[in-house]
């Protein structure tokens, strides 16, 4: 899996706030409807962003509990949320929440519980924590849904298997109705969120995950028979459609609102 270092969490906050996160965030606070005087739990608080729209719509009466597993995350969101008193970031697993039962009004996930696993437990702790009635808003990519054009279908198939493994379960959303259900939720509403670009665009999330992948590939991809070499042929013609005008890349993100 990732291992999300002080140059890794760097990248990801540099993604965020691309265009097309910064619409997916919109979404999750839509579904999600934070309240003034709340108690909400972000799981994998990452660099902060969500946390703090989040920590703001609660105000001073209610509390934002950010949980990370990885220190440098940790810091860049609580540096993200030193001015507002009401926050505040704990180290924790997503698998085993270290809080007590009925905490949380709502809790929030994005890009999260696909690295966890066991599933079926981190979700039996998410619903003991949240309080009755409580939400839960999880949102997930299923790799399976991407369109991305290529002058190598074959090789394109090759980079994005080797992809597949940084993650516990790459296409968890197929799943993850039922296993909330079983976790003893009710699923209210399932909503896509695409990540869509039609044409190249330097600062995008597409731009962003074509490094990641490169990186990611480039150092793990041997056991799976793809060389840096060929990771390099790929990220190479992707700018060269970009040049010609013939980029395209799309993935979908799937959000789970859920009720205990």
């Amino acid at each position: 899996m990732l291992d999300f270092d002080e140059k890794a969490a760097r990248a990801v906050e540099a993604m965020y706030l691309t265009p097309d996160v910064v619409a997916q965030r919109a979404r999750v606070i839509e579904m999600l409807s934070p309240k003034p005087g709340e108690r909400i739990l972000d799981i994998g608080v990452g660099p902060g962003l969500l946390a703090v729209d989040l920590a703001r719509m609660v105000g001073e009466t209610g509390r934002l509990v950010g949980l990370d597993a990885a220190p440098a995350m940790l810091t860049m969101a609580r540096t993200r949320l030193a001015a507002l008193p009401q926050a505040e970031c704990v180290e924790g697993d997503a698998g085993a929440l270290a809080f007590p039962d009925a905490s949380f009004d709502a809790a929030v996930s994005t890009q999260v519980h696909e690295y966890v696993a066991p599933i079926a437990p981190a979700l039996a702790h998410l619903h003991r924590v949240l309080k009755p009635g409580g939400r839960a808003l999880i949102l997930d990519t299923d790799w399976r849904s991407t369109v991305w054009h290529s002058s190598d279908k074959a090789r394109m198939e090759r980079v994005l298997s080797s992809w597949d493994d940084h993650l516990a379960d790459p296409h968890l959303p197929a799943t993850l109705g039922p296993l909330l259900r079983r976790a003893g939720f009710t699923v209210a509403r399932v909503e896509i969120v695409p990540m869509l670009s039609a044409h190249w665009q330097p600062v995008s999330y597409a731009a962003g995950i074509m490094r990641s992948i490169k990186a990611y590939v480039q150092a793990n991809g041997a056991r799976r028979g793809v060389p840096p070499d060929e990771v390099q042929a790929w990220y190479d013609d992707q700018l060269r459609l970009a040049e010609r005008g013939e980029f395209f890349f799309s993935v979908n993100r799937y959000a789970f609102l859920a009720t205990r």
